[in-house]
């Protein structure tokens, strides 16, 4: 079995936090009133940390064209398509029915998430995107696995706000994006108890629905709690004062971190990492997780 690696991606997220403000432009004509700049070089990446750089650029691509089709209708392959490097376009992804503060807000994340791709490949070689299976099939596929049977209609992330946040909100990478898309459904939803609405037309309350997805990635990530939905028990809260939980976090609340093989074993939804499937049905790309497949 390849070797485990260690790293957590709490520190990746750090990483391309810092990125952001160099990296993020806008559909707003960002780009027509400032110069443009290469994305600043992570201080000389060492070789040893090179694939643990690499590695989240799976996950960039994932964020990217879901939420570049959500908001805009096209992916990568019409807004950057240098940056998809010949790689295959997604599989079932379209443009979601927004309402305008929601569809604002989706397109700000996509033009960050681009961002985010080109500061990684900017300072590693990086690889072309992946196969990647954006289709209401994919989604609603997780959703039954999160409730242990199949909802009636399937599960449409394209169908509504409420809808694609929740979605947003399934993608598994549990970064800044994955609370930030946290504390938009809280705001969507009306925080607290109005949490407890119900989304249709299933009668299942935006809480529950986040808090399934939860404990299906606690269950296919094999490493203990790193992930809580919108609404927990106090002693769960922060400072054990507070029963929401925009901002999910340990008992001293630092934000949980996974490794590769934890991510990999969410994202291909079989608590596998050797077993491609999920989100990416022919594997993510990068020396971490195609060391896995070398062993199935």
């Amino acid at each position: 079995m390849a070797t485990s690696h260690l790293v957590c991606f709490s520190f990746l997220t750090a990483l391309l936090l810092l990125l952001l403000p160099f990296s993020h432009s806008s559909s707003f004509g960002g780009d027509r009133y400032r110069p443009r700049r290469r994305p600043p070089a992570i201080a000389k990446v060492p070789q040893s940390d090179v694939d643990l750089v690499e590695f989240p650029l799976n996950l960039e691509y994932l964020e990217a064209e879901f939420f570049l089709f959500g908001a805009l209708g096209h992916g990568l392959d019409v807004y950057a398509p240098n940056l998809t490097d010949g790689g295959p376009p997604p599989i079932g992804a379209r443009k979601a029915n927004l309402d305008l503060v929601t569809r604002d807000i989706v397109e700000q994340f996509a033009w960050q998430e681009v961002g985010h791709v080109k500061a990684i490949k900017s300072n590693v070689k990086g690889f072309p995107r992946p196969q990647l299976d954006l289709s209401p099939a994919s989604f609603a596929k997780v959703i039954n696995d999160a409730f242990g049977k199949s909802l009636s209609p399937p599960f449409d992330p394209y169908a509504n706000s409420i809808n694609y946040l929740i979605a947003c909100y399934l993608i598994p990478y549990v970064g800044l994006t994955g609370y930030l898309v946290a504390g938009l459904l809280a705001v969507e939803s009306g925080q607290d108890a109005r949490a407890l609405v119900k989304v249709h037309p299933y009668g299942i309350s935006v809480a529950e629905f986040t808090n399934r997805i939860s404990v299906l990635r606690n269950r296919l990530g094999g490493a203990g709690v790193k992930d809580e939905g919108l609404v927990v028990p106090k002693e769960l809260g922060a400072e054990r004062k507070v029963r929401g939980n925009v901002l999910a976090g340990d008992e001293f609340s630092l934000g949980y971190g996974r490794t590769p093989e934890e991510i990999l074993r969410i994202v291909y939804g079989g608590g596998n990492e050797s077993s491609p499937g999920g989100f990416y049905p022919k594997g993510a790309q990068g020396r971490i997780a195609r060391s896995h497949l070398a062993y199935m």
